[in-house]
């Protein structure tokens, strides 16, 4: 938490106490979570009821912060893995449990998000965002169902 208050104080930002309440839900998390849930984390947490559209302002102040990412296909939000890190985060891609909800944030090669780029190009489209997320099954899970 000390590295994401010292992030946003760099850029002029603060992590207020209810910022820092939801990005801690998140923290706290080994599955992507929605608004909702987050609203339910913090009333439960820290006896805070927080209004849904309150939770999203903030979650978009801490994806602007690149303290959160947003899953588009689940529409819901994950820390970064990346917060207490100094150096460059790469290309996110984002491997989710479809058992399990349970969500790992690597890194992919900036070389094969150019060759993705390009194969989109070439079929007549433009590349708005080189986020990843791919439906998986961990390990945990595999073994369960096996």
């Amino acid at each position: 938490m000390d590295r994401a208050e010292d992030s946003c104080r760099a850029h002029g930002a603060r992590l207020t106490n209810k910022r820092k309440q939801v990005l801690s839900g998140l923290l706290k998390s080994e599955k992507a979570m929605s608004a909702y849930e987050l609203v339910d984390f913090c009333r439960d947490e820290y006896g805070e009821s927080l209004p849904p559209m309150s939770v999203y302002r903030i979650l978009e102040f801490l994806q602007q912060e690149s303290l959160v990412h947003k899953l588009s296909l689940a529409n819901k939000y994950i820390a970064c893995a990346h917060i207490a890190c100094d150096h460059d985060h790469g290309v996110p891609q984002f491997l989710i449990c479809s058992h399990c909800q349970r969500v790992e944030e690597i890194t992919i090669n900036q070389a094969t998000i150019d060759t993705l780029k390009q194969n989109v190009e070439s079929a007549g489209f433009h590349l708005v965002s080189p986020q990843l997320e791919m439906n998986c099954l961990c390990d945990r899970c595999k073994d369960s169902t096996v």
